[in-house]
């Protein structure tokens, strides 16, 4: 009942980041564990940053070894228009914020 609670918390403070459109309509109805912090709930770094300090403060859950950079990896600036920049993304979703809820510790490299 406890990891219940835990996960319909994190999904609530979720959402609110997620932000809301014209005549406050969510931009998605429900977040899932499974949805993507950057292409589900399409947070920016900024964004991101100011979820994870409360999600650390809220959860109390100790935050050694997190770092945003890991997951919003820095994007060099390229003026070929030609020259696609693949950048590796790496899997950032809710699941992974419960489950360190959960543990009390950051959990994810």
């Amino acid at each position: 009942m406890v990891d219940k609670d835990i996960e319909t918390r994190v999904l609530a403070m979720v959402t609110r980041y997620s932000g809301v459109y014209l005549f406050r309509k969510k931009k998605y109805e429900e977040y899932t564990p499974e949805s993507s912090i950057h292409f589900d709930v399409k947070l920016d770094q900024e964004e991101a940053e100011e979820l994870m300090e409360e999600f650390f403060q809220k959860f109390n859950v100790k935050k050694e070894g997190f770092d945003i950079s890991n997951y919003y990896p820095e994007v060099e600036l390229s003026w070929n228009p030609f020259k696609k920049q693949v950048v590796d993304i790496p899997e950032f979703k809710v699941s992974m914020l419960i489950e360190s809820a959960k543990a009390g510790r950051w959990l994810y490299d």
